[in-house]
């Protein structure tokens, strides 16, 4: 798929976009409706901040215009149907929320897609720099302070196999149109399975786990031989996890969170996390969309890493600074997109 085709498409629907650069476009305005004018598929990650509502922030576009917490959920309903129309078949989401919100909405987003990962980010901030958390009457919560936050992971889920698979669906789909059974294509790929003889074939489109890229290109090969037409390139079909034992890669994350400084967003994100959740989700020269883009932290971070960034912000002063901080990103570190 080529992502620079698919970028200019992009950047030509949005002719009023606040800004742009050779691989990022910011846009203003209410990211719900900016939503609906993005091609179908066209997203690999979205990596995104919503209102927690919970939180009740009055510094936070969002966060009070909901008096229950079944209107909000219904609120985030409407950015699930719009996310799974733009993610990529094999794309990732991390949606940030409450500890109070996670699972209304793991409930709700399950309607879309499968949930991977209910991520705790504990924050570890050194002694003193988490006010509330110094200053909190602790006897007089009732429960447990409230340190951590979570980030939902997910991934576009299909009907028709065990584990709701893609990947698994295609192959499946594809096996059968050439008339060629499991058992048939393990023995021409080489997959055989320990317990059944139709071996990684039948695992693959149950969903349970995926070939490796040099499992995937004799795949390609026999069923193309086979005559099956047209099939895709690894990395449009198979969704990215690159992580391995030197990096954070349990579902406890401890980033550190941005210190205070004159002019920080209120829920500013770390680099270091948006880096690390975009180099795990994403190959080189993908689309990443943030719906709440802030401060712009998300763009920063997928033009650091030479991917391009598609940023929605309903505040135009954010904008500005997201501008800004777009604006000082190295053209060299730009240039690596599509390289």
């Amino acid at each position: 798929m080529n992502t620079d085709a698919i970028f200019s498409e992009i950047r030509n629907k949005y002719s009023d976009e606040y800004y742009s650069t050779e691989n990022s476009i910011l846009v203003h305005g209410d990211s719900l409706e900016l939503l609906k004018k993005l091609p179908d598929h066209s997203i690999a990650l979205i990596l995104t901040d919503p209102p927690y509502h919970s939180t009740k922030k009055r510094n936070i576009i969002g966060d009070t215009n909901f008096s229950k917490d079944s209107e909000y959920i219904e609120w985030m309903r409407k950015y699930a149907i719009e996310w799974k129309r733009v993610l990529k078949h094999n794309g990732s989401i991390f949606c940030f929320c409450s500890s109070a919100m996670s699972a209304q909405l793991q409930v709700m987003f399950s309607a879309y897609f499968n949930v991977l990962s209910d991520i705790v980010w504990t924050k570890p901030n050194a002694p003193g720099y988490d006010g509330w958390k110094q200053k909190m009457k602790k006897e007089a919560l009732r429960q447990w302070y409230s340190h951590s936050e979570r980030i939902i992971f997910l991934e576009n889920a299909v009907e028709g196999n065990l584990f709701k698979s893609y990947f698994g669906g295609q192959l499946a789909a594809w096996r059968k149109s050439v008339n060629m059974s499991t058992i048939k294509l393990a023995e021409l790929t080489g997959a055989y399975g320990k317990v059944n003889h139709g071996g990684s074939i039948a695992n693959w489109e149950a969903g349970r786990n995926i070939p490796s890229k040099a499992q995937y290109e004799k795949l390609k090969a026999v069923l193309s031989e086979a005559g099956v037409p047209d099939l895709p390139e690894y990395e449009d079909v198979i969704r990215p996890f690159n992580v391995n034992k030197d990096i954070e890669f349990t579902d406890v994350w401890s980033f550190k969170n941005v210190r205070q400084y004159k002019g920080k967003h209120p829920a500013e994100k770390p680099l270091d996390l948006l880096e690390h959740a975009i180099k795990a989700t994403t190959y080189e020269g993908d689309i990443v969309l943030d719906c709440f883009a802030g401060s712009g932290s998300t763009g920063v971070a997928a033009l650091h890493l030479g991917r391009k960034a598609v940023l929605f912000e309903i505040d135009l002063a954010w904008c500005s600074y997201g501008r800004n901080c777009l604006r000082q990103q190295p053209a060299v570190k730009q240039s690596l997109v599509g390289a």
